[in-house]
């Protein structure tokens, strides 16, 4: 269309108030907009792959769809308005069929959108995961991993998977898994926590589920939920003394306000 090359300046700084945006983020945009149309043969490859970082950097950003499709629809406004001024049936019927192409790009532009703030979402929860099942050294040989919130699928793969990249660095042969901040434990979260101990079991670590509250046994025990030879304590000390005496390290009582912890000879 002929406004759009002899108007260029002009349809860019009004395209640029009507997106917020500044004009120069805009300016390679149209130009490559203006050689598909030079071409004609409807090729807008590199317009979907422009639009396509436009929609990326507005969903990082924390724009809303909204003003991702005003990037797109506004440079239809902006020519309307060159249109209306000029008022000649042949620029009114390229208009429309010039119209329909940016209605097309706008839809283009939602999708990638909305894909991209999809895997932003799955992203920070991947993170969130992460952070929220750390595995810690508890001592040489003796590492923990302190649970806290509901237990599912997803989860469960993040706990094995850090905890056995645990044991492979460290070379800790005693693992306690601790549930105290797990709300409730039903079938599913139970089978969650068996696939997790015989994974560090085919590591060569023995396991310990410490935090074994009242209020759980009781739910194990009504619904027959069996962790055959798996050692539970009520408490994270518990479990952690079990660990100790099975790496046969002593601990002593308190002796002038301090404890002693030695290793049994071989």
């Amino acid at each position: 269309m002929e406004l759009l090359r002899a108007h260029e300046e002009q349809i860019i700084r009004r395209w640029a108030q009507i997106a917020k945006l500044p004009s120069e983020e805009l300016v390679e945009l149209y130009r490559a907009l203006l050689a598909a149309l030079d071409e004609g043969k409807n090729d807008y490859a590199d317009v979907r792959g422009l639009l396509a970082g436009l929609s990326r950097t507005q969903a990082r950003a924390g724009f809303t769809p909204a003003e991702t499709a005003r990037a797109v629809f506004g440079l239809k406004e902006a020519l309307y308005e060159l249109v209306e001024a000029d008022s000649e049936a042949e620029a009114m019927r390229g208009f429309i069929w010039f119209s329909r192409l940016i209605d097309d790009l706008g839809l283009f532009t939602f999708e990638t959108y909305a894909a991209a703030r999809e895997k932003i979402i799955m992203d920070q929860a991947e993170q969130l995961l992460e952070l929220s099942t750390p595995v810690v050294k508890l001592w040489d040989g003796i590492v923990a991993v302190p649970l806290v919130g509901t237990l599912d699928s997803a989860r469960t793969q993040v706990v094995m998977e850090k905890l056995l990249q645990t044991l492979v660095d460290t070379g800790a042969e005693h693992a306690v898994i601790d549930i105290t901040g797990v709300p409730a434990v039903d079938t599913q979260v139970a089978q969650h926590l068996l696939k997790t101990i015989v994974a560090a079991r085919l590591m060569g670590a023995e396991c310990v589920i410490s935090g074994i509250r009242p209020q759980i046994a009781h739910t194990i025990v009504t619904l027959g939920i069996e962790f055959g030879d798996i050692v539970t304590k009520s408490s994270l000390a518990d479990a952690l003394a079990h660990a100790f005496k099975r790496a046969g390290i002593q601990v002593s009582g308190k002796q002038g306000g301090r404890i002693a912890i030695r290793a049994e000879k071989a």
